[in-house]
């Protein structure tokens, strides 16, 4: 009798621990994250070891080369990290624990790529908005152009402070202001 109990009562853990990390799948999609990379850091931060590719492809029913692209994107976002064990010869890895190093390094590469991306965007259309202002005798268009440019230099003073926003996030800085939890309940 106990020890169908026990199985029971893991068999309650291990659907507790499977729901918690598919809502952690889901919520890495807002960060671009597959969802099976997703399940698979779930997997690696409830893992008591560090794990091969072939204990991820077990515990995920996945192949090993979705692993192994799973492992090098979170490498990549600074999620997991190689671990060793004496004794294994395979590579070990397992995952990084302080979600907040994680959240400011994915959000750091996601944003900073992307930002810089549309403040080079906008100067462009600035400078052939410019040129096509000086090429024209067609003054509505010339109005039209003039009002468009303060729209993309507001857009390109936005993506500026962004910027700023997002280098508070990477320094870690932003927890002078949002500091961490530490309620351990």
């Amino acid at each position: 009798m106990e020890n169908g109990k026990h199985n029971k009562d893991w068999s309650s853990y291990e659907e507790t621990i499977e729901k918690f990390i598919q809502v952690i799948a889901k919520n890495m999609s807002l960060y671009g994250i597959t969802t099976s990379v997703g399940r698979l850091y779930g997997a690696l931060y409830f893992a008591d070891e560090p794990m091969t590719l072939d204990d991820m492809r077990d515990a995920l029913e996945m192949s090993k080369t979705s692993m192994s692209t799973g492992v090098r994107s979170l490498s990549e976002m600074k999620m997991v990290e190689p671990a060793f064990k004496k004794g294994v010869r395979k590579d070990l890895y397992k995952s990084e624990e302080d979600w907040y190093k994680s959240f400011t390094s994915l959000f750091g590469n996601r944003w900073r790529h992307h930002t810089e991306t549309n403040i080079e965007e906008a100067e462009e259309a600035i400078i052939e908005l410019r040129e096509l202002a000086e090429n024209t005798s067609d003054e509505e268009l010339k109005e039209k152009i003039e009002s468009d440019i303060d729209r993309l230099v507001y857009a390109k003073n936005y993506y500026k402070w962004l910027m700023k926003f997002i280098k508070v996030v990477e320094t870690g800085e932003i927890f002078k202001y949002v500091p961490k939890e530490t309620d351990k309940s």
